[in-house]
Order: structure tokens, then sequence, then C-alpha cells
């Protein structure tokens, strides 16, 4: 139960956070897409849209790091745990360094005219794309000091750099209306300095925070252990280049067959579906040292049901927004952004069914962290979402609308999640019908109801600010639902518990100083 409260705690702080960063990374896209114009926002979506991926990077990438940890804090072995630090900033050097060189030569071909872009703006892509790989150097070096923040479950610290690195991009957009400069170029270079503060903070907290930090024995790194690492990282990157390389695989392929004016309205897209998958993200980096730990402990079963909480969870939260942005999308977007980007709307009401369905099995991934079994489930998952290449040119090209490319996301996800249950059940053992059972079909009451909610609410109701009525009803709608068909007794007592401190701490907050001391 201290552990359930724990994890509870953490991922109110990191949803407070989350809904920080999304408020103001909303804003800032909607400053820099008037201070850039559609083209060049297109461009920049185009060739450094990595940046806005780098959460799915970093994220996947630190598991690597906080898994180990976690697993040998759950074994009490200290020292393991600081030889882990050590081994993995080594790893994620040469890493960074490795990749930046591979963007490079990418780089040497992508210019030389496989890139649609106006030739007035070649020299400014040139220098965002040399910028964007410098940038990705330094997130891939911060990936050890977040892995070490999360396995010591200090989410406030993290919390905290998030805002800043929000606050900070802001600050850039409201430049970029000023500058008189080149305004792609001034904001490629002050995304890259943002960039170097947030691994500079995250760096001189964990030296001085832990005892594991440590840069003993940095230059005789444990030649077994990068090994072990590196595989396991190895095989993480795998599967990260695989959901990056469809997402901006895509976007060369649309800019193939319609120019960048369409990269602009994917790069919106995009942007959406980063600031959401923040939401399983955050339960995630809160709930999974308690399943790399319960691992650790040789508790499998307790890992599995953490990680089907997770997925469940995750879906819930996700949906509790998500249902009722998909029937707004028009009124949100108009609102946002004032001038929206043609076939934008689709886009992102497709992104949105897409990253549902994700969610389902997203707690799979942190149980096949924790076993350390990720060979061959990222082979053949990673293996099927790169599918989405080549059915996404053979859509086009066959002259089928560009938000078709979308659809196709969803439906390969489908077959990617089916594969998760499948691989888990067959690797590690978990009971493919006790998942379905608890999560899947747990699910569909409160989703259905809340979809048929909106349907009806917003097909015989037309008026101004109708979406925020449409969200408030929908959430409420949901949640009711999701507590009385889709908890099992367990995660009631977990939230009821969890609930009852809460409203005890607000309540004893309010009561007078005199009679807390007596």
């Amino acid at each position: 139960m201290k552990a359930a409260n724990k994890v509870m705690m953490n991922t109110s702080i990191l949803y407070g956070r989350m809904l920080v960063t999304m408020i103001i990374t909303f804003f800032s896209v909607r400053i820099i897409l008037q201070a850039l114009g559609s083209s060049d926002y297109g461009i920049y979506s185009l060739t450094a849209g990595v940046i806005a991926m780098l959460s799915f990077l970093n994220t996947a990438m630190s598991t690597t790091t906080q898994r180990y940890l976690s697993f040998y804090q759950g074994k009490k072995d200290k020292q393991m745990q600081a030889k882990v630090f050590t081994n993995s900033l080594c790893l994620h050097i040469a890493l960074g360094l490795f990749i930046v060189i591979a963007l490079e030569l990418l780089g040497m071909f992508l210019f030389k005219g496989f890139l649609k872009i106006p030739l007035t703006r070649i020299y400014a892509a040139k220098i965002i794309y040399h910028l964007m790989a410098a940038t990705v150097f330094f997130s891939i070096v911060s990936v050890p000091f977040i892995g070490l923040l999360t396995a010591h479950e200090n989410m406030v610290t993290v919390a905290i750099v998030n805002i800043f690195q929000s606050v900070a991009k802001l600050g850039v957009a409201l430049f970029l209306l000023k500058t008189g400069f080149d305004k792609l170029i001034v904001y490629g270079i002050l995304i890259e300095v943002v960039s170097i503060l947030c691994l500079l903070i995250y760096a001189v907290y964990c030296f001085r925070k832990y005892e594991d930090c440590t840069l003993n024995q940095f230059f005789k790194p444990d030649i077994q252990l990068i090994k072990e690492l590196s595989s396991f990282a190895g095989w993480n990157l795998f599967g990260v280049l695989c959901r990056l390389g469809r997402i901006q695989g895509v976007a060369v392929i649309l800019n193939i067959f319609f120019g960048a004016i369409i990269n602009a309205a994917y790069g919106i897209a995009n942007q959406i579906l980063s600031q959401f998958n923040f939401f399983s993200a955050t339960l995630l980096r809160a709930i999974n040292p308690q399943i790399m730990k319960s691992e650790g402990l040789n508790d499998r079963k307790r890992m599995f049901r953490l990680s089907m909480i997770a997925s469940k969870f995750c879906f819930f939260l996700l949906s509790l927004i998500a249902v009722p942005c998909i029937f707004e999308m028009n009124t949100l977007l108009a609102i946002w952004l004032k001038k929206v980007p043609p076939d934008t709307v689709l886009f992102c009401c497709w992104i949105l069914v897409y990253t549902l369905i994700n969610q389902l099995t997203i707690g799979l991934q942190s149980a096949i962290q924790a076993t350390g079994k990720i060979k061959i489930y990222q082979a053949v998952v990673g293996g099927t979402l790169l599918l989405n290449l080549p059915i996404a040119y053979l859509i086009l090209y066959c002259g089928l609308p560009a938000y078709s490319v979308i659809i196709s996301f969803s439906c390969i996800e489908i077959i990617g999640c089916c594969l998760r249950i499948y691989l888990l059940y067959k690797l590690v053992g978990m009971s493919a019908k006790e998942y379905l059972n608890r999560v899947i079909i747990k699910e569909v009451i409160p989703f259905t109801l809340s979809v048929m909610f909106c349907y009806f609410f917003t097909s015989f109701f037309h008026f101004k600010f109708r979406f925020i009525l449409t969200g408030i009803f929908s959430a409420i709608l949901f949640s009711l639902s999701f507590y009385c068909f889709s908890l099992y007794t367990d995660e009631k007592i977990i939230i009821n518990t969890f609930i009852n401190k809460f409203l005890k701490k607000i309540s004893l907050s309010r009561l007078p100083a005199k009679f807390l001391k007596e």
C-alpha cells in the first residue's frame, strides 16, 4: 500500500507538470506558426521534426538506465547501481556521437534534391538540420541522468526541469516575433541552447544529490556490463528508431507527393501526438520503478499486475481528453492556431485514434523491459511498425488523400497490440486471457458511453464555447463509468485511500496553526 501511495503521489506531481507544459507548448506552437509561417514551419517539421519526437527517444532510452538501477535497488546492491550509472553515461556519450555522425551522413543525401524545399530556404534548412543533430546529442547524454532520477522516484526534479524547458521554449517563440534575423535559423539555435541548459541542470543536481551518480572509473568501464547495457539499449534504440522512422519517414513521403505545405499539417498533428504521449509517459515514469523493482525481487505476479494497471489507467487518462477533442477538433484548432493549414483537422483526429489504440498495451512495453527479454519483442513489433512506410507510399501512389496515411497508422497499431500480448504470453508467461479481461474488456463500457455522449451532444447542440461543456460532461461520465465498471476491488481501494489522504491534507491545511499545534 505504501508503494501504491508513492506511485499515486508521483503520478499527481507529473500530471500537474504535464498540464502546465501542455498549455505552454500548445501556446508556443501557435506563436511559432505565426512567426515562421506555414512554409517555414513545414520545413522545420520536415528537417528537424526529430526534436519534437525526442520525448519518445528519451523516455525509451532512459528505460535502460532506469531498468538496471531499479532492478539492483530491488536487490539492495548499491555498488552495482553506481557501476550501472557510470557505464551507462559512457555508453550514451558514444551513442550520441554515433547518431550525430549518422545524421550528418544522411543529410548529405537528403539535401541533394531528395526533399522538396524552396531553393531560397535550402540554406536555412541545412543549418536547422545541423543544429538538430547537435540537439539530439545533448538530449541523449541527458538520458542517464533522467533514468537515475526516475529510478529514485524523484519526480519533483523531473517536473521542474520539464516546466523550465517549456517556459524557455515559450520565451524563444516570443523572441521570434521581435527578431529581425532569419527566424527559422534563430529558432534552431535557441532550441539547442535550451537543450544544453536542461542537460546541465540534470547533471549538476544528480552529481550533488546521489551517491550512485559518480564518475569513478569513468575511463575504466566494465566491458561486460557495457556489453549488457549496449545490447539492452541497442534493442531499445531499434524499437525507438522504428517508431521515429515511421513518423519521420511518412513526413518525407508526404513531402514527395504534396510538398512542404502538407508537412505543416503533419507537423501540427505530431505536436499533438508528442504532447498526448506525455499522458502515458507520465504514468509509466511513476510506475516503472515499481515494475522493475518487482522483477528484481522475483515477484513477477506483482510486475504483471502493475503493467496491466499502467495500460488501463494510461488509456483512461488519455481518453478523458482525447475523445472530446476528436469531436471538437475544428473548434479547438481554430482557437489554437487561428489560421489552420489544410488537412490539419483530419490529421489530428486520426493521430489521436492511433494514440488511443497504442495505450491499450502501453504497460506491456514496461513489462518486457523489466524481464530484459526484449530482442525478439523489439524485432517483431518494431519491424511491424515500419510497414507503415511502404504502405504509406502505396496509398499515396494510388491517389488516396494524405490523411489516409494516418488511418493506416491505426490499422498497423492494432496488429502491434495483438503482437505485444502474444509475445508477452510466449516469452514470459503472461496470461493473455487475464490481460483481455482485466484491461481491454474493462475499457469498453466507459469508452463507448463517452463516444456516444460526445457524438449526440455535438450533433444536436451548436453554441459558442460548446467544447468546454463537451469536455466537462464527457470527463465526468467517463470517470464515473470507469470507476464503476472498469476497476477491481484492489484498484478501488488504492484510489480511495489516496483520495482520502489528499482530502485530509487539504482540510488540515485550512485549519489555523494553533489548532494544528494542539
